[in-house]
Parts: structure tokens; C-alpha cells; sequence
């Protein structure tokens, strides 16, 4: 098995202002959730269709973008995508969540949020 292939390349924009953690270690932890939209075509209608991912981005880089991402921005990402498994209730239920390897700002200025994009203030990696 250390042949296959776990990657996953994205864009999107945040649902949500991030959720910025550090580990007792001092490792930063940002989580947010990501939506991608895509039109189907349903008969000879084509509708409008999104896509929901949380998603978890750790280390320096993580810490270096956290203060440029807000709800609303449009980021694309290269991620692994981990499977997390419990029980609740005596159910097995499980859910899949992008572990992010790295992130690119798109964009410009957001107008509602005053984030300024990654090419109006570079942040070294």
C-alpha cells in the first residue's frame, strides 16, 4: 500500500472566521470549513450544487496565513484526505476531513472582512 495516492486539490471559499489553536507544544492549529460549488446538469436544467469540507492546516505556514483568512475568502488548497472514526451512541459514524499540506490565497482585498490578500503584504514561509 505505500504506492497509493491520497491528494486532493481545491478551491473555495471559508464558511466560516477560522478556529486558531496551539498545542501545549506550541504547534498551531487552524481549522476551518471550505466550500466548492459546481453546476450538474439534472435533465436540461443545470442547477447550482456546494460541496462542504472541514478542514485542518498545522505548522508555520499555518500560523502565518491564519491572520489572512476570513469568512468569505477564496483560498485553493492541496490536501491528504483522513478518514475520523467514533462511536456515539452505539453507532459507528465517521467523517472525512482535509489535512491541508498547502494553501494559496486568491484574490484581492475582501471588502467586508478588511483582510488584505497575501500579494498586498507577503508573509514569509
Amino acid at each position: 500500500m505505500a504506492n497509493d495516492i491520497n491528494n486532493a486539490t481545491l478551491t473555495g471559499r471559508l464558511t466560516r472566521d477560522p478556529e486558531v489553536k496551539y498545542t501545549g507544544g506550541g504547534l498551531c492549529i487552524v481549522e476551518f470549513a471550505l466550500a466548492n460549488g459546481y453546476r450538474k446538469k439534472s435533465g436540461d436544467e443545470w442547477t447550482d450544487e456546494t460541496n462542504f469540507f472541514d478542514c485542518v492546516y498545522m505548522g508555520r505556514g499555518a500560523e502565518a496565513v491564519s491572520k489572512y483568512l476570513a469568512k468569505g475568502k477564496q483560498i485553493a488548497v492541496t490536501a491528504e484526505l483522513r478518514q475520523e472514526r467514533w462511536e456515539k451512541d452505539g453507532q459507528k459514524r465517521s467523517k472525512v476531513k482535509l489535512q491541508i499540506r498547502e494553501l494559496q490565497l486568491l484574490g484581492g482585498k475582501s471588502e467586508s472582512s478588511g483582510v488584505a490578500s497575501f500579494e498586498d503584504d507577503p508573509v514569509p514561509f
